[in-house]
C-alpha cells in the first residue's frame, strides 16, 4: 500500500480504527478475533493503527498492544487522552498530571516504551490548549511520546496549540455525509502542514449502503441515539446512498470503496481510519487505496452533493459540548 504523510510521520494510506472492536457498536469482538483482524490488517499493508484511553476503558490498548508486539518497530500506534478517568461519560480532563499519568498507562497497555502520535480526545474547556501542548511537548522531549495530535479541535484552538508544539495530525469527523472541515479546517491544515485523519469515513456505516429506514439498533451501539440514525433521517439521506451506489456500479467496485476514495482524492494528507469487526470488510477498505475516481466523477460528486441536503445531527444533544469548536 501506498504512504502518506501525516506531518513527518510516514503512514499507510488507509489506517485501522479499532474502536469498534471493543466500544461504541454493540459487544466487544473477543479478544483472539480482535487480535486476528488487527495483525491481518498489517500483513495487508496496514502501518497505521488507531485507538484510545477511552475505548474500554483500556481495553482497546490493550488488545492493540498484543496484536502488534510482535511488529511493534514497523507500525504507528495512535492513542487519545482527554476524558476524566478515560470513560467519555464522566467529562473532559486534559490537566498536565492526567495527561502525563494516561501516557505511562497507555504505554504499559500498549506494550511499548513510546506513543508514536497522542492526540487530545476532545478539546477541554477548562485547560488552556497552550498548557496541554506545552505537556505533550515534555513528554516529547521525555521521549515517551513521538507526536502531538488534536481531535475535533477549532480553528483558533489548532493555531494555538501548534505555535506551542507543532501538530503532526488532527482527527475529525469527515465524509461524504459531513463536509463541514472543508470550510476552514482543510485550508488551515493546508497552511500549516499537518495531516487530516478522517475518523468515520463511512458515515458510522450509512455510506455502505447497508443501512436503510429500518436498520435497527442494540442498547449498546450508540447509533440508536444518533438524530442523523433515526428512520426519517436515514429515509431522507438516502438520496446520498444511492448516488455513490451508482457511481460504485458503473466502476464495479463497492459503495464504501467509492466513500474511501473521495476521500484519499481531497487532500494528499488525508488519511482515513475505517472500523471493521470483518476480514472481508477490511479487505474491501483497504481496496479503495487503489482506485482512483477522475476528474469527471469527482465532478459529478461535487454537482450531486451541492443537490443533497443532509439531515439529522450527528450526535444527540448530550454529546455535542464533545465537538463544541
Amino acid at each position: 500500500m501506498e504512504t502518506r504523510k501525516l506531518g513527518a510521520l510516514d503512514v499507510s494510506a488507509i489506517g485501522l480504527g479499532c474502536m469498534g472492536l471493543s466500544y461504541g457498536y454493540g459487544p466487544a469482538s473477543e479478544r483472539s478475533d480482535a487480535i486476528r483482524l488487527i495483525r491481518a490488517a498489517h500483513e495487508r499493508g496496514v502501518t497505521f493503527f488507531d485507538t484510545a484511553e477511552a475505548y474500554g476503558p483500556g481495553i482497546n490498548e490493550e488488545v492493540v498492544g498484543e496484536a502488534l508486539q510482535p511488529v511493534r518497530e514497523q507500525v504507528v500506534i495512535a492513542t487519545k487522552f482527554g476524558f476524566r478517568d478515560g470513560v467519555p461519560a464522566n467529562g473532559l480532563d486534559s490537566r498536565p498530571d492526567r495527561i502525563r499519568r494516561v501516557a505511562d498507562e497507555a504505554s504499559t497497555r500498549l506494550r511499548t516504551d513510546h506513543i508514536d502520535l497522542f492526540y487530545q480526545h476532545r478539546v477541554d474547556p477548562n485547560v488552556p490548549i497552550e498548557d496541554v501542548a506545552g505537556t505533550v511537548q515534555d513528554l516529547i522531549h521525555q521521549g515517551k511520546v513521538r507526536h502531538f495530535g488534536l481531535s475535533e479541535a477549532g480553528v483558533d484552538t489548532i493555531r494555538r496549540a501548534h505555535a506551542v508544539q507543532p501538530i503532526a495530525a488532527l482527527q475529525s469527523e469527515y465524509s461524504l455525509w459531513w463536509r463541514e472541515p472543508e470550510t476552514e479546517i482543510l485550508p488551515l491544515l493546508d497552511e500549516l502542514g499537518i495531516g487530516f485523519v478522517p475518523f468515520a469515513p463511512l458515515g458510522k456505516g450509512f455510506l455502505t449502503g447497508k443501512i436503510d429506514q429500518n436498520a435497527t439498533f442494540g442498547k449498546d451501539d450508540f447509533r440508536a441515539s444518533v438524530p442523523r440514525f433515526s428512520p426519517e433521517a436515514l429515509k431522507a439521506n438516502q438520496a446520498l446512498v444511492d448516488l455513490i451506489g451508482s457511481i460504485a456500479s458503473a466502476k464495479k467496485v463497492t459503495p464504501a470503496q467509492i466513500a474511501l476514495a473521495w476521500l484519499l482524492a481531497q487532500r494528499p494528507y488525508i488519511v482515513p481510519i475505517p472500523g471493521t469487526t470483518k476480514l472481508h470488510r477490511l479487505e474491501e477498505n483497504l481496496g479503495a487505496a487503489d482506485l482512483v475516481l477522475t476528474s469527471d466523477e469527482l465532478a459529478r460528486i461535487t454537482r450531486s452533493l451541492a443537490g443533497i441536503a443532509v439531515q439529522g445531527d450527528r450526535y444527540p444533544a448530550s454529546h455535542q459540548h464533545f465537538v463544541n469548536r
